[in-house]
C-alpha cells in the first residue's frame, strides 16, 4: 500500500474562497484570542511543561511539541523540517499538513524558513542535524546543495526526505514530487479545449519557466509544450522569471511587444501566473490571452474566479507535507519505502485542474 492513499484529495471551491473573504477578519480575531490564551498558559505552567519556541538570526528555527508522550510507533521522535519559504502560499500549506501530521502522531516537530535563501538553507538544514533530530524533511530553494546536506545527515545516521523542487542528485531517502510532466499535459489539454471553443486552431502560446535548478517544476512546462505543439500551435518564446511575481510581470510585457499575438501562456507556477496575468490586465488584454498556471493556490482561485486567470493544476501541498512525516517515520522505523520510480526514489502525489469555473475538474486526464 502507497501512503499517499491514505490521504482525501483536498479541493479548492469557490463557496470556500468566497465563505474566507467574508470571515477574514473574523478569524484573525479569533486567531489573535488563541495566541494570547496560549501564552498566558504558557507563562503560568509551573510543571516546566511547555512548547519551546527558539529563533536565531541564521537560521529562523521554531520548535513545537506534539501530544505528550508521543504515539506508539513514534517513540517520542523529533524530526526537523526545512522549507522553501514560508511567505510563498504553496509552502505555508505545505507546512500546515507536516504540522497536523507530527501533531497526530505525537512527533516534535522543529522547524526552518529558507526564506529562498541558500545559505539560510545550507546553515538551517546543519543546524537541524547538529541538533539531533531523528529525521530530516527538507523542500530546497536550491536542491545543487542538498547532496552536501544529505551526505552530512548521513554520517549521523539521520534519513532525508525531500519534498518537491529537486534533489540535487543526492542519495536522499525519498523525494515526494507531483506528477508535473502529465500536469503540463493536462493544462494544455484544456486550453485547446478552451481554444476550440472559440474557434481558435493555431497560433503562438508562451512558457514563462522557473529557474534552471527547479528540475521538477520545468517539467510542468514541457508536457504543455508537447500537447500544444502536437495541436499545431507554435512555441513563440521561454523565458525564466524565477518562481517570481514580479519577473513574470516583466517577462509578461516583454511577451506582448515582442509577440503581441499570443494566444495563450503557461506559467510553471501560480506566482508567475499572476504576474503575467496582471501585465494582460494593465495592457487591456484580458479575455484575449488564455492564462494558466500551476499549484492550485487560492489566490490563483481567486484569480481565476475574478476572470484574469483561465485555470491552474492544483497540486496538494498540505498531502505532501503529511506524507513527508509519515516517510520520515517508516525510515525512523527502519522500514523499507514503496516507490513509485524505485531508480530516483520517486513517489508520485497526483494533480488535477481547476477550470474557468475555480471548480475541480476530473475530465482531463494524464494519457
Amino acid at each position: 500500500m502507497k501512503l499517499r492513499f491514505l490521504f482525501p484529495v483536498k479541493q479548492v471551491r469557490i463557496d470556500q474562497i468566497k465563505k474566507r473573504r467574508v470571515n477574514m477578519k473574523k478569524v484573525t480575531s479569533i486567531l489573535l484570542a488563541m495566541m494570547l490564551m496560549l501564552t498566558l498558559v504558557s507563562c503560568g505552567n509551573s510543571s516546566g511543561e511547555t512548547t519551546s519556541n527558539t529563533t536565531s538570526d541564521t537560521t529562523n528555527d521554531t520548535k513545537s511539541t506534539g501530544d505528550e508522550g508521543g504515539s506508539a510507533n513514534t517513540g517520542n521522535y523529533t524530526i526537523g523540517f526545512s522549507v522553501y519559504d514560508l511567505s510563498n502560499e504553496y509552502f505555508q500549506s505545505m507546512m500546515e499538513g507536516v504540522e497536523a501530521a507530527a501533531e497526530e502522531n505525537g512527533v516534535t516537530l522543529i522547524t526552518h524558513d529558507q526564506k529562498s535563501s541558500e545559505s539560510e538553507l545550507v546553515t538551517g538544514a546543519t543546524n537541524l542535524i547538529n541538533q539531533g533530530v531523528d529525521a530530516l524533511i527538507v523542500s530546497p530553494c536550491k536542491p545543487e546543495v542538498m547532496s552536501t546536506i544529505v551526505d552530512l545527515a548521513k554520517e549521523s545516521n539521520i534519513p532525508v526526505i525531500i519534498l518537491d523542487i529537486g534533489d540535487g542528485g543526492s542519495d536522499k531517502d525519498a523525494i515526494v514530487v507531483s506528477d508535473m510532466y502529465g500536469g503540463g499535459q493536462i493544462a494544455g489539454k484544456y486550453a485547446l479545449s478552451l481554444l476550440e471553443a472559440d474557434s481558435v486552431t493555431e497560433g503562438e502560446f508562451a512558457i514563462i519557466k522557473c529557474e534552471e535548478s527547479a528540475v521538477y517544476a520545468i517539467q510542468r512546462g514541457e508536457g504543455f509544450k508537447s500537447i500544444m505543439e502536437e495541436a499545431g500551435f507554435t512555441l513563440a518564446t521561454e523565458l525564466v522569471a524565477n518562481s517570481d511575481t514580479t519577473e513574470a510581470y516583466n517577462a509578461m510585457q516583454d511577451i506582448l511587444t515582442s509577440y503581441p499575438d499570443v494566444k495563450v501562456i503557461f506559467a510553471e507556477n501560480d506566482n508567475m501566473a499572476l504576474g503575467a496575468a496582471s501585465a494582460i490586465d494593465e495592457a487591456g488584454k484580458t479575455g484575449e490571452i488564455l492564462v494558466f498556471g500551476f499549484d492550485g493556490n487560492e489566490s490563483a482561485v481567486e484569480a481565476i474566479l475574478d476572470g484574469t486567470m483561465s485555470g491552474t493544476i492544483a497540486q496538494q501541498p498540505v498531502e505532501i507535507g503529511r506524507l513527508g512525516i509519515e516517510l520520515a517515520i517508516q525510515r525512523i522505523n527502519g522500514e523499507e519505502l514503496e516507490f513509485d520510480n524505485p531508480d530516483t526514489k520517486e513517489i508520485y502525489a497526483d494533480v488535477y485542474l481547476i477550470d474557468s469555473t475555480g471548480e475541480a475538474n476530473h475530465e482531463f486526464t494524464v494519457e
